[in-house]
């Protein structure tokens, strides 16, 4: 499935915020502190999970940028493949075959259940498959802002670990972000150096620090 917003991601010489936006921003930005022997370190960091990924910065701007463009464009045939296949079964048409690795969709895993559960999944319309499919759907729907709140909360501390675990008041931070206290959060905060703490409360909050 194809990415419904570009992905955005920021890099750090030190505590200091030197890129947020594309990869390509990022790595080029990234080159440059390196080459200028920055004091560091000098990380990326993927906005979606907060967790901090390697770039590759070797080469001239052009090889850089030739790189990231050819992994670009393998991962989007990967996507189409992927959406191409799941629209096939969804319409019942029969799927081809042909060389290659074999189409992705529908993926089959055990599930270990009690013969009570089997026998209420087996009486729902359409059998188990479709009714184990409808109850996490369902579950996805109900526990949506719950799982948002997760997320948002762990991309934070992801990146708060990285960047900031020697400032000051790093564990009480990390407590009023998994309280969901943001007000506290904010006030502890508050003495970090502005682009950690900006970058910090956006990844928590999903928004930028001054919205707040």
């Amino acid at each position: 499935m194809t990415h419904l917003t570009p992905p955005s991601y920021t890099s750090f010489d030190g505590h200091r915020r030197i890129a947020t936006g594309a990869l390509l921003a990022n790595a080029l930005a990234v080159k440059q502190a390196l080459d200028s022997h920055a004091a560091g370190p000098v990380l990326t960091f993927d906005d979606e999970t907060g967790r901090s990924i390697d770039v590759d910065t070797r080469g001239t701007d052009a090889e850089i940028a030739a790189r990231l463009d050819a992994a670009a464009i393998a991962e989007t045939a990967f996507d189409d493949t992927v959406f191409a296949d799941h629209a096939e079964r969804s319409s019942g048409a029969a799927p081809s075959r042909g060389r290659g690795r074999p189409k992705l969709g529908v993926v089959a895993r055990e599930v270990t259940l009690l013969p009570r559960h089997w026998e209420w999944l087996a009486a729902q319309p359409g059998g188990a498959s479709v009714a184990l499919r409808k109850l996490v759907e369902d579950a996805r729907r109900a526990s949506g802002d719950k799982d948002k709140l997760r997320q948002a909360q762990e991309r934070a501390y992801h990146f708060m670990l990285a960047v900031a675990g020697n400032l000051p008041g790093y564990e009480e931070a990390t407590r009023a972000l998994f309280a969901n206290e943001p007000a506290r959060l904010r006030d502890l905060l508050a003495a970090w150096p502005r682009d950690v703490r900006e970058h910090a409360l956006r990844l928590a909050f999903d928004a930028s620090a001054d919205s707040q």
